[in-house]
C-alpha cells in the first residue's frame, strides 16, 4: 500500500516542477523580448549619434511635411488636401494619392505625446517612427515563429530581424518611409492568419483583416499579402490538407478585408478592379467549391454524394468559367491587361527597361548583385536552405507558408532590389528555425553523452509515464467498480502501453545524438557565426546605413569632410526668392525642394505624370534657348542643377541625364540617344557629341567649372571635360554651394517685342533711354 502513496505523493511535485520551469521560462522569454526591443530600436540610432536627428532621403521629406499639415489643420483637411506647391501647373490632390499609415501613426504618436504633456516636435516623432516600429516588427516575429516552431525558434528569429542590414538600411533613425510600420504591419499580418490557422478562431480571423487594413493603409506592397495567402490556401487545397480552419483563416480576411481596403481612398475600386486582386477572389471561389463538397460528404449517402459531387462540381466549374470569362474581358479592355507598371516589372523583368524608363531609372527598382545578398541579409543566405529542409520535419499548415513565403520573396528580390526588404523577414525567419533547430540536436547529443545522463533520462521518462498513470488513477475513484477493469488486465495493459514508448524514446534519443567532440564543435562554429553576424549588422548600422542622404561626409588624410550643399542650396531658395517662384530640377529633388524651400517645383517624386517628367527631361537635354523656351512656358524662374564632379559625388545629373534622354525621348520623338553617344558610348570629354556639348544640362553643370583648377576635371567620370569655355546666354548663374555640388540658375528675362510698324517718335530724352535699355537687354532672347 505504500508504494501507491509515494507514486502518487511524487506527481504533484513533477507537476510543481513543470509548472515552476514553464512560469520561469515565460518570464525568461519576456525580459529576452525586452532586451531583443531594445537592440532592435538603439542599433538604428547610429544615425542621430554620429550626423543629427534629422530627416533621411528623398522621399521621406514628403512624409513629413504631409505629416506636419496633418498635425497642424486635423485629420478632415488632410483628406481634402489640394497641393498646388508640386506639379505647377497640375497641382496634386493629397489626400487621394498617398497611403496615409505612416502620417497617421506618427500625427497619432505626436498627438498622444503631447496630450502627456510630452513636448516633442514633429520632426523628433517622424525621426524615431521607423526605429519604434523595428521593435515592434521584432516582437512580431517572435510570434510568427513561435506559432511555426515554437518559442526558441522565435527567439531566435526576433534577434536575428532585429539586426538585419536589409531592414536596418530602411528603419534608422530618420528614414520617415512608408516601409517604417509596414514591414511590422506584413509580418503581424502574416502571424495573424497563422494564428488563425492553428486555432480556426473567428476572433484572430477579424484581426487579422483589421491587421490587413493597417498594412493597406501604409504601403503598396499590400499586394503581396494578398496574392500569398490565397497560393497557400491553394496549396493546401491541392495537397488535401483543407480543414474548416483553412476556411476560418481565409474567408473572412478576402470579405473583410477587400471591404476595409476599398476605404483607403488611394486604392479604392482598385480592390476589385485590378489584377493583382484576381487571385484572392478565384481561390474564394474555389474554397467555397471545396468547403460545399466536405459538406455534403459529411450528410450524405457514399451513392447520393457522388451525385451531388457532379452536380456541385458542375456548377462550380460554370461559375469559375463565367467569373474567367468576367476577368479576362476587364483585364483585355486594359492596354497594361490591368496590371501596374511595377507589378508588371516584378512579373516580367524587361518590361520597365522597355516600355516604363521612368520605373527603371530608379536605383532601386534594378536587380541586385550577389555581393548585395550578402551584404543585406549576410549569414542568414547560407542558413535558409537549413531553415527550410527543418520546415518539412514535419511539414505542418504553417510551416508549409513559411517555405511558400521565402521562395517567393527571394525571386522578388532577385528582380527589384528594393524588395530585398521583403525578403529580410522571411530569412530571419528560416534561420531562425534552422538556428534553434541546431542548437537543440547539439545540446541534446552533449547532454545525453555526458556520464549519468543517459541512464537518468530512462528513469525520468519512466517515472514520469509510472506518475501519470497514477495520477488518472486518483483522478477517477468514482468509477463503478464492475466497469473498472481488473488489476491484473490493467498491470498488463500498462506495461504493453509504458514499455515500448519509453524504449521507443530512449532509441530515439540514440539515433539523434550526435558524437560529443561533433556537437561541440558544431556549437562553437554556431556561435562563431553568430559573433560575426552580430559585427556585421553593427558595422552596416554604423557606417553603411546611417549616413543622410541630406547630409554627406568624407575622411581622408585632412580628417572628416562635411558636405551640407543640399540644406545650404535649399536655404538659399527660402530666403532669396520669392514664395511663388517656380523651380525646376530632375524628379529626385522635388520632395526636398518643397519641404526645406518652400518653393514650387514642376515635378517631384511621386512620377504620377509621365508626360510631365518628360517634357523636364527634353528640356535638359535640348539647347539652351529651346529649352529656356520650354521652361518659360512653365513658368520656371530659377533651374537647380546637382554637379558632383568637383568633389566626386556619384549621384549627380550627369550621371543620372541618360534617364532624362530615355524619358523625354519617350514622349517626345525627336530626342534620340544615339545624338548623345560616341559609338555607343557616354562620353563628356573632347570625344563627346556636339549634341551632347550643346545641351543644357552640360552647360549648366560645367559653367565655369574650369575655373575650379584650371584643367576642368571631372573626378567622378575622371577625365578632363570638352567644352571649357562658354557663356550662357539665356540663364544667368545666381548661386553655387561652397563644394559645387548644387548650382542654381536663373532664366533671363524675354525681350520685349513690337509687331507691325515702328512707333511714331518721342521726345529725345525717352528715345535715347529707350535705347539704352534695348543696348543693355541685346544679349537676352
Amino acid at each position: 500500500m505504500a508504494a501507491p502513496e509515494t507514486s502518487t505523493a511524487a506527481v504533484p511535485t513533477l507537476y510543481t516542477n513543470n509548472t515552476l520551469r514553464n512560469a520561469f521560462g515565460g518570464v525568461l522569454s519576456f525580459f529576452i523580448l525586452l532586451l531583443i526591443g531594445v537592440l532592435a530600436f538603439s542599433i538604428r540610432l547610429f544615425s542621430v549619434i554620429k550626423y543629427e536627428s534629422v530627416i533621411h532621403e528623398f522621399d521621406p521629406y514628403f512624409n513629413y511635411r504631409v505629416t506636419q499639415f496633418l498635425t497642424k489643420n486635423g485629420i478632415y483637411e488632410f483628406w481634402n488636401w489640394f497641393d498646388d506647391r508640386t506639379w505647377y501647373p497640375l497641382g496634386r490632390v493629397i489626400g487621394g494619392t498617398v497611403y496615409p499609415g505612416l502620417t497617421l501613426t506618427a500625427g497619432t504618436i505626436w498627438w498622444l505625446l503631447n496630450s502627456l504633456n510630452i513636448p516633442l516636435s514633429v520632426e523628433t516623432v517622424c525621426v524615431f517612427t521607423a526605429p519604434i516600429f523595428s521593435a515592434f516588427a521584432s516582437w512580431a516575429t517572435y510570434l510568427l515563429t513561435k506559432e511555426v516552431k515554437g518559442a526558441g525558434a522565435g527567439l531566435t528569429a526576433a534577434v536575428l530581424l532585429a539586426m538585419v542590414p536589409s531592414y536596418i538600411s530602411r528603419s534608422v533613425a530618420g528614414s520617415y518611409d512608408n516601409e517604417a510600420v509596414a514591414i511590422f504591419a506584413l509580418i503581424f499580418t502574416f502571424y495573424l492568419y497563422i494564428k488563425t490557422l492553428n486555432t480556426g478562431s473567428l476572433f484572430y480571423a477579424t484581426l487579422n483583416s483589421i491587421a490587413y487594413f493597417y498594412m493597406v493603409c501604409s504601403w503598396g506592397g499590400y499586394t503581396f499579402i494578398i496574392n500569398l495567402i490565397p497560393m497557400h490556401v491553394l496549396l493546401c487545397i491541392v495537397t488535401g490538407r483543407y480543414s474548416s480552419r483553412l476556411y476560418i483563416a481565409y474567408a473572412p480576411l478576402v470579405v473583410l478585408g477587400t471591404l476595409l481596403a476599398a476605404l483607403v481612398p488611394v486604392v479604392g475600386f482598385n480592390a476589385v478592379m485590378t489584377s493583382e486582386h484576381f487571385a484572392s477572389f478565384l481561390v474564394f471561389i474555389i474554397i467555397h467549391v471545396v468547403a460545399f463538397v466536405y459538406y455534403i460528404k459529411g450528410i450524405l449517402s457514399p451513392k447520393m454524394f457522388k451525385v451531388a459531387v457532379t452536380l456541385v462540381v458542375s456548377v462550380g466549374l460554370a461559375v469559375c468559367c463565367a467569373m474567367l470569362a468576367v476577368l479576362i474581358a476587364l483585364v483585355a479592355s486594359s492596354p497594361t491587361m490591368g496590371w501596374s507598371g511595377r507589378s508588371l516589372s516584378l512579373l516580367d523583368p524587361t518590361y520597365a527597361s522597355k516600355y516604363i524608363p521612368i520605373i527603371a531609372s530608379v536605383s532601386e527598382h534594378q536587380p541586385p548583385t550577389w555581393p548585395s545578398y550578402f551584404m543585406d541579409i549576410n549569414v542568414l543566405a547560407f542558413l535558409v536552405p537549413a531553415g527550410i529542409i527543418a520546415c518539412f520535419l514535419p511539414l505542418s499548415d504553417a510551416s508549409s507558408f513559411v517555405v511558400l513565403y521565402i521562395a517567393t520573396s527571394v525571386y522578388f528580390s532577385g528582380v527589384m532590389v528594393r524588395l530585398m526588404l521583403v525578403l529580410a523577414p522571411a530569412a530571419c525567419i528560416t534561420s531562425g528555425i534552422a538556428l534553434s533547430q541546431a542548437f537543440d540536436v547539439f545540446t541534446r547529443s552533449i547532454k545525453f553523452q555526458l556520464p549519468g545522463e543517459s541512464s537518468d533520462a530512462e528513469v525520468n521518462v519512466g517515472e514520469i509515464s509510472s506518475a501519470t498513470v497514477e495520477a488518472e488513477k486518483t483522478e477517477k475513484p468514482e468509477e463503478i467498480p464492475k466497469d473498472r477493469p481488473s488489476r491484473k488486465s490493467q498491470k498488463k495493459e500498462r506495461e504493453k502501453v509504458e514499455k515500448p514508448s519509453t524504449k521507443a524514446k530512449a532509441e530515439k534519443k540514440r539515433l539523434l545524438a550526435l558524437p560529443l567532440e561533433a556537437s561541440a564543435v558544431s556549437l562553437l562554429l554556431l556561435v562563431l557565426l553568430g559573433a560575426f553576424y552580430v559585427i556585421h549588422c553593427v558595422w552596416a548600422a554604423a557606417e553603411a546605413y546611417s549616413a543622410p542622404s541630406i547630409v554627406l561626409t568624407s575622411h581622408s588624410r585632412d580628417g572628416l569632410h562635411v558636405f551640407d550643399d543640399f540644406r545650404e542650396a535649399y536655404a538659399w531658395l527660402r530666403h532669396n526668392t520669392d514664395v511663388d517662384d517656380k523651380v525646376a530640377s530632375w524628379w529626385d529633388y522635388g520632395y526636398q525642394t518643397t519641404a526645406m524651400a518652400n518653393r514650387t517645383v514642376i515635378v517631384d517624386n511621386n512620377t504620377w505624370n509621365n508626360t510631365h517628367i518628360a517634357t523636364v527631361g527634353t528640356a535638359m537635354s535640348s539647347p539652351e534657348k529651346a529649352a529656356w523656351e520650354i521652361f518659360h512656358s512653365l513658368d520656371v524662374k530659377y533651374v537647380l542643377v546637382v554637379f558632383g564632379g568637383l568633389v566626386g559625388y556619384p549621384s549627380d545629373d550627369i550621371n543620372k541625364f541618360l534617364w532624362m534622354v530615355r524619358i523625354g525621348g519617350g514622349v517626345f520623338p525627336h530626342i534620340k540617344e544615339p545624338d548623345y553617344l560616341r559609338d555607343g558610348q557616354y562620353r563628356i570629354d573632347s570625344e563627346a557629341t556636339p549634341t551632347m556639348l550643346n545641351c543644357l544640362m552640360y552647360k549648366l553643370s560645367y559653367y565655369r567649372f574650369v575655373e575650379t583648377d584650371g584643367k576642368a576635371f571631372d573626378r567622378v567620370r575622371q577625365t578632363e571635360i570638352g567644352k571649357k569655355y562658354f557663356k550662357l546666354t539665356h540663364f544667368e548663374e545666381v548661386f553655387t554651394t561652397h563644394h559645387w555640388m548644387v548650382r542654381i540658375y536663373k532664366l533671363k528675362p524675354p525681350k520685349n517685342r513690337i509687331r507691325g510698324k515702328t512707333k511714331k517718335s518721342k521726345p529725345k530724352t525717352s528715345s535715347t533711354s529707350s535705347s539704352k535699355r534695348s543696348g543693355t537687354k541685346k544679349k537676352n532672347p
